[in-house]
């Protein structure tokens, strides 16, 4: 149990916290002028300090290196007493477990330096082996150059001992390059170290500089963690350094890890800039959940394929306009795009797919090409489609024709030259000749199904809205009851469906895969923090509709944890409440 950190945001496995000392610390941060450490016990016994809230102290400990065998580890394990004052324990990647501690120093984490593989295999077997709401501290590793990933992996707590010790070695850290300082004929920095004079530049006002450097690198951070944009910065900065680029691919492998962590929506764009962006957890879990959870109803007619657009959502650009006048509701539209895969119209405010911003440059990856034919394909075998019709592109097609051969439908190709020229618009619309239109009810009902399958799973939608309505307009449908009961609510910002009290009941009563957090005796009054969390589902996501349940009331909100760390943690906001009843 932790009284003295708390996570308030969480970008990822990066979180912003607070290091809840007499003047609290912002993590990810430095912390060489807040840490006591009461010793080694390699030396000799040591008394427990008296400890205080101004200071984080690390408890009497025994360091193991890397590779310490399991024997050896096991003789010379240390038991961590309870002390009412912050405190952080000792662990190794193969020894850590929950001590009871605010903080962890992982004592093997220099031998992972250089490594991906190894600082992964490091970082996950500390972060899963102690509580959620705790500090990773790992000493002696940070540099300008590579915190930023390292926070990215899920690392709160830094020093400054390896920057300052380069600099005394003569070693000019920035985020981009270790330069020696004798090869330096003018600073490319503006800190109050490096406004000496280069021939007073000595190495101490070196070490000052990698102080100075790191520190700015961390504000950067946390900035990029407000603003839910770290992995943005990080496809960049990790490319500094090959151990890093490793780093960060390497943790996109562990999905699991990543994607439990990840909000199922965000505020701020996604930057779709480099190819290891089709890796991103977000990307993954939005084309897992329209190949798995999406099913299509629209099967009576045919498949139109049609170019992603820069406007987002899609219906509001000018071509996709183009396109919906051609077609005119007698095809079911399916935008094709790199790095989303395929977003069927019904999904196209669901996040990413109206929240990303990608380079254009008329030509597909290899890469891109893979992913998008694989997502299609698995699109298409939950599909039933008597037609597919491909408005797209020449860049297109190699797409599609990767996976004709293994379709059931024949595929007709309408562009002649360019996608709305009047002619390959004339195209498009002849071949829909003779085709019925789907009416507005229908768009809507099966848009609401559609959403409800990917929030809450397969088969959702027709599980929960086998009769309702809905009023007002899209992208802000109302999902009502026969007798005009409100049930939800279509976010537009996000492309989720908000449910109201009633909601609630229909969805726990129906056999859809319910989002559940069980409470203790009290009534939530705007939001459900982590100690009055009895339980909550380990498939709750940050940004998921949960129903929040308890002895003394039953309300709906949105999960601000993740379903495990609502659990495990002992500080902050669980899930915030939108409705509740009294019991």
């Amino acid at each position: 149990m932790t009284d003295y950190f708390e996570v308030l945001e969480r970008d990822g496995a990066a979180r912003l916290a607070e290091l809840r000392l007499t003047e609290p610390v912002t993590t990810p941060a430095l912390v060489d002028d807040h840490v006591d450490d009461a010793g080694s016990l390699w030396r000799a016994e040591r008394e427990l300090p008296d400890g205080d809230e101004s200071r984080l102290t690390v408890l009497p400990h025994r360091g193991l290196p890397a590779g310490t065998a399991d024997e050896v580890a096991d003789s010379f394990a240390v038991d961590y007493p309870t002390v009412d004052y912050p405190s952080a324990a000792v662990v190794s990647a193969d020894t850590a477990a929950d001590h009871g501690a605010d903080a962890y120093v992982v004592s093997d984490a220099s031998g992972s330096l250089g490594h991906g593989a190894g600082m992964r295999d490091l970082v996950l077997a500390v972060r899963e082996a102690i509580p959620d709401d705790t500090g990773l501290y790992l000493s002696g590793v940070a540099t300008p150059r590579n915190v930023a990933t390292l926070a990215y992996a899920g690392v709160d707590l830094f020093d400054t001992s390896r920057a300052y010790v380069r600099g005394t070695e003569g070693r000019y850290l920035t985020t981009d390059d270790a330069y020696f300082l004798e090869d330096l004929d003018e600073f490319p920095c503006a800190c109050p170290a490096c406004a000496k004079p280069r021939e007073e530049f000595g190495r101490e006002d070196c070490a000052a500089h990698n102080v100075n450097a790191l520190e700015a690198e961390l504000r950067r951070v946390r900035r990029r963690i407000r603003d839910g944009r770290l992995r943005d910065y990080i496809e960049g900065q990790a490319r500094q350094d090959q151990w890093l680029t490793a780093l960060m691919r390497e943790l996109d492998q562990q999905y699991g890890y990543l994607e439990e962590r990840t909000p199922v929506y965000r505020g701020a764009d996604l930057d779709a800039a480099t190819e290891d962006t089709i890796r991103r957890a977000e990307i993954q879990r939005f084309a897992e959940r329209v190949t798995t959870r999406y099913r299509s109803r629209f099967d009576d007619h045919p498949l139109v394929l049609v170019p992603c657009s820069a406007a987002k959502p899609y219906s509001e650009s000018q071509s996709h306009r183009q396109y919906m006048d051609a077609i005119q509701f007698r095809g079911h539209i399916v935008s094709m795009t790199s790095p989303i895969g395929v977003v069927p119209q019904e999904l196209e405010t669901t996040y990413p797919a109206q929240h990303y911003d990608s380079v254009v440059t008329g030509r597909w990856n290899a890469d891109e090409v893979e992913f998008v034919s694989e997502v299609l394909r698995r699109y298409l075998e939950r599909s039933d489609y008597p037609r597919i019709v491909a408005h797209v592109p020449d860049d297109y097609r190699p797409i599609i024709e990767r996976i004709e051969d293994d379709l059931d439908a024949p595929v007709e190709y309408t562009v002649a030259d360019h996608p709305t020229t009047s002619e390959s618009l004339g195209n498009l619309r002849d071949a829909l000749a003779g085709e019925s239109a789907y009416s507005k009810r229908e768009r809507e009902h099966n848009t609401v199904r559609a959403l409800a399958d990917v929030q809450l799973g397969d088969g959702a939608g027709d599980e929960l809205f086998e009769s309702f309505r809905t009023t007002s307009r899209y992208p802000k449908l109302q999902v009502r009851d026969d007798d005009g009961e409100q049930l939800a609510t279509q976010v537009p910002s996000y492309g989720t469906l908000a449910f109201t009290l009633e909601g609630a009941r229909r969805w726990d009563e129906s056999d859809a895969p319910t989002k559940r957090v069980e409470i203790d005796g009290f009534v939530p009054h705007g939001s459900v923090l982590a100690p009055g969390v009895v339980d909550a589902d380990e498939d709750i996501r940050v940004g998921d509709e949960v129903v929040v349940e308890g002895p003394a009331a039953y309300a709906i909100g949105r999960a601000q944890m993740h379903g495990a760390a609502m659990v495990e943690s002992t500080r902050g906001e669980a899930a915030s409440v939108r409705h509740v009843e009294e019991m």
